[in-house]
């Protein structure tokens, strides 16, 4: 199907081997913190003892957070944080920001939100993590799938963060820290091949050019199939350029570039059985999506298999282009650094996705005695979007450590000035929306709709003026200037924090940030021009902690944060519950969402260093949500709140056996979601009628949010050259939204007779992993993904559908360094 946007032809490599073809071949390089060392010249990293030859071995264990303000190392910050370091990512094959952080306890992901169909949305303790995502301490708004290519580490920072960025962070937030150039010249090379048609080749390289100048070039070229879906695919390559001068001096000057193209055919998942108005029976009932047999209201029987596909090749894609450049300056005058970041981002989305059936009632049926509404049929919505960020943010940073008598700081002190801009709109097309029913027979000889047993992502689906237009086909194009919205905020932010040692047993952390944030939407035209509404908002956030240490190697520690998400948090790049609207009066009515935590916690540092365990108690409260109230009013009335505990450990029991991972509770609540407008019909004398009932919500988990969640990633090595790992992955009953229905009776009393929750079943996932070091510069390894074939859902849908796990799969992988 020809389209007019002009997109790049699919899967075109040749830039991506322009690139590779600089560097070749790539391995991670090694980048550990160390302990005191032994005086026979072996060194210890991350508990194990290792010599000169074997010095690119790595633990998993990381010290502190790379970040100005991160003013204390991990054992004597008080809070729960967890980095998740290039050796994990590399042992577990991860490819993609999602992969990496399934190690991580507590983070789910959420599906297909505010125009981000497949792409990374977090939940960190419960809460929509999006739009808390930074790349090196600068936050990164575009709707994007992340790549690892050119990580070095992610750090997740859980509890209210909103002192450490800004706003949002309820929950939590993610920091990526970027591969810059190193001291040593390295050259460096992967390449990975496996079932499904899976390849992949990474580059690193990194040349010191002389005393003062060092060049870093990460690249990456990768294409695959999805195991156990049929028809999707990914494609996308990368390159990172960067160079440091001053390498050695108390100056440095540091530019870098990031370039992503990705190019795939987005997976639309399986739909769920039940919608709120077919559901059988009364009381709370839970619609799964179908995988296996099922039978339809119209008495149908059929089966779902896993790689059921209900997108269609000729319509469906997805293209994002992400490029980002940075110059930092630093200078160290000793005791105290300065920092001055500043980066230029720009990224493009574009994508036709399938969205299953819709709430439309097609998949069970609705009325057995018509062959259009009698079940076991799909209706292919297209959800669209075509959209564009810019990104300008300045950041300085002081920091460094002073005395006061006997107490010492360890401090900074910073602020930012950031411009954000999202324009977005859709693609025009007729997809069958103005149908009634959507499944009639017009729609499924167009292939609006299809058969949910045994849908065809081939067939020949052709695009129309409309729904009902006959005669030649219209291209896709997309929709005039006219019809976009755009979204622009600025921030203006000053920030301070300070670990203050009082004695060797007791440290006080403390940090505090203001900011002015102002945000405008232009929407599209009506009428004379395009109404724009704007906002200014004033965010003050603050932490305080404190940390006794009984000994050196543990600590004990309390701590306090809040967090704010104003109206317009995100600029349309997510899913946004406080959007500003399309009236000025009503955007002068909302409010910020608050959020306070707290937690305590114990940290220790055991086997002479090389693992750390912890363990950390919280509590988060949300007020101040937007909500609906009793008279259908918009009111600042919604509450949620999360109770829990996590558990972690990383790094080495032995010098042979490393392991990952953790577990966390959450008890997620949402303790008031305000008020619900329901229609009731007549029933005998008590006629027709809206009422506004208590939500459904009330009392429930949060959605995308899992009760327990159980992570397990460990690698032991047999001798110095063969080395065995796995993982296994648990994560309970996951809730995408929660619908009621509401009867009356013959007296007129209302009630709600029914709710339908939309979910997925818990389960478990196991990985394997074996490497042999063929020398000190070659190693092969072959990972299993999934290795028990599990089928799973990954990502429940608020409503619509819900995203089936990868099958099995396995790839080999081989790699060098000198």
């Amino acid at each position: 199907m020809a389209r007019s946007d002009n997109r790049p032809t699919a899967g075109s490599p040749a830039p991506a081997f322009l690139a590779l073809g600089c560097i070749g071949f790539i391995a991670s390089a090694p980048a550990l913190a160390q302990d005191a060392q032994p005086a026979n010249g072996e060194k210890r990293l991350g508990g194990m003892t290792v010599t000169d030859s074997a010095i690119d071995e790595e633990g998993y264990k990381a010290e502190r957070v790379e970040s100005p303000k991160a003013v204390a190392p991990l054992l004597d910050t008080p809070r729960s944080i967890v980095v998740v370091d290039k050796q994990v990512i590399k042992d577990t094959g991860s490819a993609t920001l999602v992969e990496a952080l399934r190690t991580v306890p507590g983070i789910t992901f959420g599906a297909a939100e505010g125009g981000n169909p497949i792409g990374d949305r977090p939940f960190i303790r419960g809460f929509d993590s999006q739009g808390s995502t930074y790349l090196d301490g600068v936050r990164d708004i575009g709707a994007q799938s992340r790549e690892v290519f050119a990580i070095e580490q992610v750090q997740v920072v859980r509890g209210s963060d909103s002192t450490l960025g800004g706003r949002g962070g309820a929950g939590g937030s993610l920091n990526i820290v970027s591969k810059l150039p190193q001291e040593e010249t390295f050259f460096a090379g992967s390449g990975s091949y496996g079932t499904d048609d899976y390849k992949r080749v990474t580059g690193d390289v990194n040349v010191r050019l002389s005393d003062k100048v060092a060049f870093r070039l990460n690249a990456m070229w990768h294409d695959q199939d999805v195991a156990g879906r049929d028809a999707i695919y990914q494609k996308r390559w990368g390159v990172a350029p960067s160079v440091t001068i001053g390498m050695d001096g108390p100056t440095k000057l540091t530019l870098a570039y990031y370039h992503l193209d990705t190019d795939e055919l987005p997976d639309s998942g399986i739909p769920y059985f039940y919608t709120i108005g077919n559901a059988p029976g009364t009381g709370t009932i839970y619609s799964e999506p179908l995988v296996g047999t099922g039978t339809t209201i119209g008495g149908v029987t059929g089966k779902v298999d896993r790689s059921t596909f209900y997108g269609l090749k000729s319509r469906d894609f997805r293209d994002s282009k992400t490029d980002q450049a940075t110059i930092r300056f630093e200078h160290d005058f000793g005791t105290v650094k300065l920092r001055n970041t500043a980066r230029y981002g720009h990224s493009t989305q574009g994508y036709i996705y399938t969205q299953p059936d819709d709430q439309q009632g097609n998949v069970f049926g609705t009325n057995a005695a018509n062959p259009a509404t009698a079940g076991g049929l799909v209706w292919r919505r297209a959800n669209t979007r075509y959209s564009e960020t810019d990104v300008l943010t300045g950041q300085s940073d002081l920091y460094g450590t002073f005395e006061t008598g006997s107490i010492k700081h360890s401090f900074a002190i910073g602020g930012e000035y950031t411009y954000e801009r999202a324009s977005r709109g859709a693609y025009v097309l007729a997809t069958g929306s103005t149908i009634s029913p959507r499944c009639s027979t017009l729609s499924l000889a167009r292939y609006n709709c299809t058969s949910l047993f045994d849908p065809n992502p081939n067939d020949p689906w052709i695009n129309y003026s409309n729904d009902t237009a006959t005669g030649v086909a219209t291209p896709i194009t997309r929709g005039a200037p006219s019809t976009r919205t755009i979204n622009t905020s600025y921030t203006k932010a000053v920030y301070a924090f300070d670990s203050i040692t009082l004695t060797e047993q007791l440290i006080l952390n403390l940090g505090a940030r203001f900011d002015r944030f102002t945000s405008k939407s232009e929407l599209p035209v009506s009428g004379g021009g395009r109404p724009t509404i704007s906002r200014h908002d004033s965010l003050f956030n603050w932490q305080a902690g404190a940390v006794f240490k009984p000994t050196p190697n543990t600590s004990l520690y309390a701590s306090y944060a809040t967090s704010a998400t104003p109206p317009n948090s995100l600029l349309g790049e997510g899913q946004e519950s406080n959007g500003v609207g399309t009236v000025q009066a009503t955007a002068d009515l909302l409010k910020v969402e608050k959020s306070k935590s707290i937690e305590a916690g114990a940290k220790a540092e055991l086997f002479g260093g090389g693992l750390s365990i912890n363990g950390a108690v919280f509590q988060t409260k949300t007020s101040n949500a937007r909500a609906t109230g009793a008279n259908n009013t918009v009111e600042y009335i919604g509450s949620k709140r999360v109770r829990g505990f996590e558990l972690g450990f990383n790094g080495n029991i032995t010098d042979a056996w490393s392991v990952f991972g953790g577990y966390s509770y959450l008890d997620a609540k949402i303790t008031d979601g305000g008020f619900t407008s329901f229609s009731v019909a007549a029933n005998g004398p008590a006629a027709a009628k809206t009422v506004f009932l208590p939500s459904v919500n009330n009392g429930r988990q949060f959605p995308q949010t899992a009760k327990h969640n159980f992570t397990l990633w460990s690698d032991y090595k047999i001798t110095p050259a063969l080395s065995i790992g796995g993982g296994a992955f648990y994560v309970s009953r996951v809730f995408g939204g929660y619908t009621g229905l509401a009867t009356q009776n013959t007296a007129g009393d209302v009630a709600i007779s029914k709710i339908l929750v939309r979910t997925i079943p818990s389960y478990w996932r196991f990985d394997a992993r074996a490497a042999w070091k063929i020398n000190d510069n070659f190693d092969l390894a072959v990972n299993v993904q999934n290795l028990t074939d599990k089928t799973y859902f990954n990502q429940a849908y608020t409503a619509h559908y819900a995203s089936i796990a990868p099958g099995r799969s396995a790839f080999a992988t081989l790699s060098f360094k000198y």
